[in-house]
C-alpha cells in the first residue's frame, strides 16, 4: 500500500489526485494556509482541515513504516524472520495488527511460558497442542526432571507455553477485539472509604456505573477515568465472557476426551490471565482515543469561537481588572492599545471608597478620550459593572463585560514580563482584559491555548494531539482574519503562514529599526527572510495606507500583474478597480487563467477585489444583564433571563448569568427534538436567553432551558 492509498483510506472523502497534489505542495514546503487559500486548483478546492488530514495522514504513515523496520530489524536480530512472517508483516498496515504479529518476539520480563521453556517443556507442549496423543500423564513422565518431580508440574508448564501461544495467536486477538468492540462494558465501583470524601463527590454517579463501552460519551469516559486516576473508582472493561470462551474452545480445541478437557482449562487461563486484560486494555485506549478526539474537537471549536470574537477595532479603552479588598486595577490604553496610565480604585468593600472611585473615572475617561469600557468578568465583576454604569461621564462611553479567562497566565508570562517590564502583574492582567475586547484574536494569541479554559477535560486527553490541534486553530483564524504588518506583535505574527518565532521577532526588530513598512515587497529585506518565506507569508499581512493599493488585501503579489492587466483591459485604473462591483462583474475570468492562476483562484481574486481588506469578524456589541439578579440567591424557577455562552461541552454549555455561578443548559433542552452537536444550536459568546428550571442550593447548581 502506498501512503496516497494509506491516507485514502483513513480519510474516504478524499481523491487520490487530491491527496498527490496536497503532498507535492507540502514537500515543496508551502504550508497549510497557503495551500487552502491559493493553491485550491491544484487541490480540487480543499479546506484547512482536509490538508490538515492529508498532513496527518503522511505523518501517520510514516510512523507505521518506522515501526514496520523496528520490528524487522529486531525479529531478524532474533534469528527467527522467516519469509512468510516478512510478507505478513510488510503487508499490513494496521497498527494493532502489526503489534499482534510482533507479540511472540517482543522483548519482555520472563513469563510463566519462558520458565517452562528453560524446564524443557516446549516439546511437550507442540505434542499436546497437536492433540493427537492420549495418555497425558503418561506422556508427561517422559518429561520429569530434577526440575520438573510431578506429571502435574510438567502438564502445568506445558499448559503455560500453550496458553501463551494461544494469547499470541493474531487470529484470536483480531477475533475477541472485536468482540470487545461490539460487547464491551465499562463498569466502575467505589473504592472503599472514599465514598464520604468531599473531592468525590462530584464523581458520585460513577461509584456503581455500567455501560457498553463503545456507547459511553466521550465526556463520561473522560469523567470516569478521571475517577479512576484519582483513585475514587475502580474501572474494568468486560465482554460475554461465555461467547469469548466458545470463539476459542472452536478455534483451538481439535480432539474430544482427556486432551480436550485439558485445553479447555488452558484456554480459560489464556482467556482470563493473558487476552482479557490484554484486549481490555487496548479497547479501552482505542475509546479513550475517540472520546480524546471528541473532547479535542470541542475545545478545538470553541477556542475557534473565542479568537474570532467581534472585535471593538481601534478605540481608546479604560479597562478594569475588579477586586474586592485589593481594589480595581484600572489602565487606559490608546487606540494601538499602548498604555497610557494606570492606577487602582477602591469602590467596594471593605474600603467603600465610591466617590473618590468615580471622580477617578471620570477624570481618566476625559483626561484620556476614552470611548469604551472594558471590565472583567471575574471576581466583583457584576458590581464594577453597576458601579461603572453610575459615573456620569461627560462623553458617550459603551461598558463591556470580557471574558478574562487566561488574563493572569498571560500576566506572567514572558511576553507580558517583555511588553512591560517595569509594571507587576495586576496592570499587565488589566492590559489583557482591555486589549482582548478591542482585539480578542491578537491578544489571546499570546497565551497557551490550553489556559484559556474553553472544553472540557483538556488535562485528561493526549496532551500533544491537543497542542497540535488547538495551534492549528490558532494558525487557520490568524491567517483567515490577516495580520496588520505595522502594528502586529511578535506572538501574532509568529502564527503568520511561514514565519514562525524567529522570523517575527526579526520582522519586529526591523519595524523598530527602519520604521513601518511602506509596502510588502519590503518584507525581502528583513534579514533572512528568503523568497519561500515572502510567497507564502506575504499575502496573509496587510499595509494599510501603503503605497500598492492592493497591499491592504489579500490578494497574492503573485496576481498584482493580472489584476493590474484586468483594469488595463476594462479601461481603468488600478484604484479605480477595486471596490468598484460594476467594473468586476465586466471581467471576463477566462481570459485571465493561466496554468499557475486557475478558476478558483481567480473567483477568490474578484471576491478580494470588491472587498478589500474586510476584517470578517462581525462588530462587537453592548450586552447587559438583568438589573435584578445579583446575586445566586436572587435567582427562582420559572424565571427568563439574558445570559452569554461561556463554554460548550458534548453534554450542554454553560452560560453566564451576571452571578459567580454560572447555569448549565443540559444538551436535551437546548431545542425540541434531537440534538448531534451542541455547537449547533448556540456559539461561544452568543447573546441569548434562557430560562431557569432548576435551582440546587446545596451544590448551587443552576438548570436552564434555552429560550428561541
Amino acid at each position: 500500500m502506498t501512503n496516497i492509498l494509506y491516507i485514502k483510506s483513513q480519510h474516504t472523502g478524499l481523491t487520490e489526485k487530491q491527496i498527490e497534489a496536497t503532498l507535492a505542495l507540502l514537500e515543496e514546503g508551502c504550508t497549510i494556509p497557503f495551500i487552502a487559500r491559493y493553491r485550491k486548483d491544484r487541490t480540487q478546492n480543499l479546506d484547512e482541515v482536509a490538508i490538515e488530514q492529508i498532513a496527518k495522514g503522511q505523518a501517520d504513515y510514516e510512523a507505521l513504516i518506522k515501526r514496520k523496520e523496528s520490528i524487522l530489524s529486531s525479529i531478524e536480530e532474533q534469528g527467527k524472520l522467516t519469509p512468510d512472517l516478512k510478507t505478513k508483516i510488510e503487508a499490513c498496515f494496521v497498527l494493532s495488527e502489526l503489534e499482534d504479529l510482533y507479540l511472540p518476539y517482543k522483548k519482555r520480563r520472563k513469563t510463566r511460558a519462558d520458565k517452562a521453556r528453560e524446564l524443557g517443556l516446549e516439546p511437550l507442549a507442540k505434542i499436546i497442542m497437536a492433540q493427537k496423543v492420549v495418555g497425558l500423564e503418561r506422556l508427561a513422565e517422559k518429561y520429569l526432571t530434577a526440575e520438573v518431580a510431578t506429571e502435574e508440574e510438567a502438564l502445568k508448564g506445558a499448559g503455560d507455553i500453550i496458553a501463551e501461544w494461544i494469547n499470541e495467536s493474531t487470529y484470536a486477538r483480531k477475533t475477541l477485539r472485536r468482540l470487545y468492540q461490539r460487547k464491551g462494558r465499562v463498569r466502575t465501583e467505589v473504592v472503599k472509604g472514599k465514598a464520604e470524601s468531599e473531592e468525590a463527590q462530584k464523581f458520585s454517579m460513577y461509584f456503581d456505573w455500567e455501560e457498553p463501552l463503545m456507547k459511553a460519551p466521550s465526556h463520561r469516559l473522560l469523567a470516569m477515568l478521571r475517577a479512576e486516576a484519582e483513585g475514587i473508582v475502580r474501572l474494568k472493561v468486560s465482554t460475554d465472557e461465555e461467547e469469548a470462551l466458545n470463539f476459542l474452545e472452536r478455534t483451538f480445541i481439535k480432539s474430544n476426551g482427556e486432551v480436550a478437557d485439558f485445553m479447555e482449562k488452558v484456554i480459560d487461563d489464556s482467556f482470563s490471565r493473558l487476552l482479557a486484560p490484554s484486549i481490555s486494555n487496548e479497547v479501552l485506549q482505542e475509546a479513550k482515543e475517540q472520546a480524546d478526539n471528541k473532547a479535542i474537537d470541542i475545545f478545538a471549536e470553541n477556542l475557534k469561537q473565542l479568537l474570532l470574537a467581534p472585535p471593538l477595532g481601534e478605540k481608546r479603552i479604560l479597562a478594569i481588572d475588579p477586586g474586592y479588598r485589593t481594589g480595581c486595577k484600572v489602565v487606559c490604553l490608546d487606540e494601538k492599545g499602548d498604555l497610557l496610565h494606570n492606577e487602582t480604585i477602591f469602590p467596594h468593600a471593605p474600603q467603600h471608597e465610591t466617590a473618590i472611585a468615580m471622580k477617578k473615572l471620570r477624570s481618566m475617561v476625559s483626561a484620556y478620550k476614552i470611548e469604551a469600557i472594558s471590565i472583567g468578568n471575574g471576581t466583583a465583576s457584576r458590581e464594577t459593572e453597576l458601579f461603572v454604569k453610575q459615573v456620569a461621564f461627560d462623553r458617550p462611553v459603551q461598558v463591556f463585560v470580557v471574558s478574562e479567562a487566561g488574563a493572569s497566565v498571560y500576566s506572567a508570562s514572558k511576553i507580558a514580563r517583555e511588553e512591560f517590564p517595569n509594571y507587576d502583574v495586576t496592570v499587565r492582567g488589566a492590559v489583557s482584559i482591555g486589549r482582548r475586547l478591542a482585539d480578542p484574536l491578537a491578544e489571546l494569541v499570546k497565551i497557551e491555548p490550553k489556559a484559556i479554559g474553553v472544553g472540557q477535560y483538556q488535562h485528561d486527553v493526549n496532551q500533544t494531539q491537543l497542542k497540535s490541534a488547538l495551534d492549528n486553530v490558532v494558525i487557520r483564524c490568524v491567517n483567515s482574519v490577516g495580520v496588520n504588518l505595522n502594528t502586529a506583535g511578535k506572538a501574532l505574527l509568529s502564527y503568520v503562514s511561514g514565519i514562525g518565532e524567529k522570523m517575527a521577532e526579526n520582522i519586529v526588530n526591523y519595524r523598530s529599526e527602519k520604521g513601518v513598512f511602506k509596502q510588502r515587497k519590503d518584507l525581502l529585506n528583513v534579514p533572512r527572510l528568503g523568497e519561500k518565506v515572502y510567497q507564502q507569508a506575504v499575502a496573509f499581512l496587510r499595509v494599510q495606507g501603503g503605497e500598492h493599493p492592493l497591499d491592504n488585501s489579500a490578494v497574492h503579489p503573485e496576481a498584482y500583474p493580472i489584476v493590474e492587466r484586468m483594469a488595463k483591459d476594462i479601461g481603468i485604473s488600478l484604484p479605480q478597480l477595486i471596490g468598484n462591483k460594476e467594473a468586476i462583474s465586466k471581467i471576463d475570468l477566462d481570459k485571465y487563467i493561466t496554468a499557475e492562476a486557475g478558476k478558483l483562484y481567480l473567483q477568490d481574486v474578484l471576491k478580494e477585489l470588491e472587498k478589500p481588506g474586510i476584517d470578517p469578524r462581525k462588530a462587537a456589541k453592548v450586552f447587559e444583564f438583568d438589573p435584578n439578579v445579583k446575586t445566586f440567591e436572587d435567582l427562582h424557577v420559572g424565571m427568563v433571563l439574558p445570559a452569554i455562552v461561556n463554554n460548550i461541552t458534548a453534554f450542554g454549555c454553560f452560560v453566564d448569568l451576571g452571578i459567580k455561578e454560572s447555569g448549565l443548559i443540559h444538551i436535551s433542552n437546548l431545542k425540541e427534538g434531537y440534538v448531534a452537536d451542541v455547537n449547533e444550536v448556540v456559539k461561544l459568546h452568543q447573546h441569548i436567553s434562557v430560562k431557569v428550571l432548576e435551582i440546587d442550593k446545596e451544590r448551587r447548581r443552576i438548570g436552564l432551558a434555552l429560550v428561541n
